[in-house]
């Protein structure tokens, strides 16, 4: 490594001692914030001309791609801060826009910078006409993430500008206006699928409040949402606000790092969310208690879980591995929005289902503790939301990290264009077939061919 190289990342003399026991040879590789430098295997070869060895990593489950101030989680110990502050004053003390502000630029506001930001957030929740148009073009079921991806996406072409990504002003334009306006999509995809007319935002209510109202507003003059299911819906926002680099952060910085506009880069981390196995584990907790029905049913399935012939969805964490902080928030919470909505059967089976787990050493010595999906889904459907709207409520306070973190990676000092490597391992050096001496079946191999359309 150069010594530029190590300068610039601190290098404390720290070094890994390789030993390739192919070819006998010992390497010093460098060891800078307790991780190593992926190019630095390059120089380990048999032969001069050799690419050199890399690491093979899917998922990217050991793999550093960024360096991060942004949000800090140690899993172990059940540990979130955003910009350091733990997530539990964050939620206890703050709002979801001042958490917002927090995390797009690196302090807490002053007053008068809060109420500058609160100001510019609530004048661009209003989106143009012609989306709304756009959105009429949608069939009568589709799916509202799908609307909002493209409807997210399409924001690019409303502003243009936003295409010069080192200019300032258009930096923060877009920030303001994807934290404004995902929600107002966000609701209208919801009154689309619902065959309701859209409501428009009402900047005399606060952010969450507003969101209620151009969700759930009918033919009163000014709806006026019960002040704890506001509470509750900005905590959950708090709650959602970043999580480092997920599959839909890193989505946005993949996409980002080709220079894209923020808009596109954003609808990248929108398209990755859709995906059930991120944004849906809400209501795959749902779908597990409808099955298992009662409270007397809970231990069967307990024992089928126990048996690997059930999954118990809401509980453990890719990194968590004690409680998660965010459950254990929104649960202090969940109880006062039940009160303020109708009676939900499906509560007593996740309490119980809750109170039985954590009472059982199968669950608990497995690290299987209660994640924030495995309430966030119950309050969605307490408060009237559909299950196909839990994704698109969870992209709204994300546009929050990912504007955060597309900021961040614009202004990163290491940033390329982002390229994987890979490990071949199909054919080298074959030679083309002409047409008529191919053999082989006279169907195309695979699934069935389908009538277009």
């Amino acid at each position: 490594m150069m010594a530029e190289d190590e300068a610039k990342q601190g290098t404390t003399g720290e070094s890994l001692t390789v030993t390739d026991n192919r070819t006998g040879q010992t390497y010093e590789v460098p060891i800078t914030e307790d991780s190593i430098r992926a190019l630095d295997l390059r120089q380990i070869k048999v032969e001069e001309d050799d690419f050199g060895m890399m690491s093979f990593d899917p998922a990217f489950t050991n793999t550093a791609a960024c360096r991060s101030a942004i949000t800090y989680i140690d899993g172990d110990a059940g540990i979130l801060q955003h910009r350091g502050i733990p997530i539990e004053q964050l939620c206890e003390h703050s709002t979801f826009l001042e958490v917002a502000y927090l995390l797009v630029f690196g302090n807490l506001p002053t007053r008068a910078q809060l109420e500058d930001w609160v100001f510019d957030v609530t004048t661009h929740t209003f989106v143009h006409e012609d989306i709304k148009k756009f959105l009429e073009g949608f069939r009568y079921d589709a799916h509202p993430m799908g609307m909002l991806l493209a409807t997210v996406g399409a924001l690019s072409t409303f502003y243009p500008d936003s295409k010069n990504t080192d200019d300032q002003i258009e930096r923060y334009l877009a920030t303001i206006r994807l934290i404004a306006k995902i929600p107002t999509l966000a609701a209208f995809s919801y009154r689309h699928n619902m065959g309701l007319p859209y409501v428009y935002p009402d900047n005399d209510l606060s952010y969450p409040e507003n969101f209620l109202s151009m969700l759930f507003k009918m033919t009163e003059a000014k709806y006026e949402p019960d002040p704890r299911l506001a509470k509750a819906l900005d905590v959950l926002f708090i709650l959602h606000a970043d999580h480092e680099q997920n599959c839909s952060t890193s989505a946005v910085r993949d996409v980002g790092s080709s220079g894209v506009d923020p808009y596109s880069a954003i609808a990248a981390g929108v398209a990755a969310l859709y995906g059930p196995l991120h944004g849906g584990a809400n209501e795959a907790v749902l779908k597990m208690l409808r099955r298992i029905g009662s409270v007397e049913e809970i231990p069967a399935f307990l024992e089928g879980v126990k048996n690997q012939e059930e999954r118990l969805m809401g509980f453990g964490h890719r990194v968590y591995k004690n409680y998660d902080p965010r459950a254990r928030i929104i649960k202090s919470h969940a109880d006062d929005v039940f009160e303020a909505t109708e009676y939900n059967p499906l509560v007593e089976i996740a309490t119980e289902l809750e109170k039985r787990a954590l009472d059982d050493d199968y669950f608990t010595s497995r690290k299987l503790y209660p994640n924030v999906d495995f309430y966030s889904g119950i309050i969605y459907e307490a408060l009237g939301i559909p299950p196909e709207m839990f994704t698109v409520i969870f992209a709204i306070p994300r546009t929050a990290g990912w504007v955060a973190q597309w900021l961040e990676m614009s202004d990163d000092p290491d940033k390329k264009i982002s390229r994987p490597r890979q490990i071949y391992t199909g054919l080298t050096d074959a030679d083309y077939v002409p047409l008529g001496e191919r053999s082989g079946s006279d169907r195309i191999e695979g699934p069935p061919a389908t009538r277009p359309g």
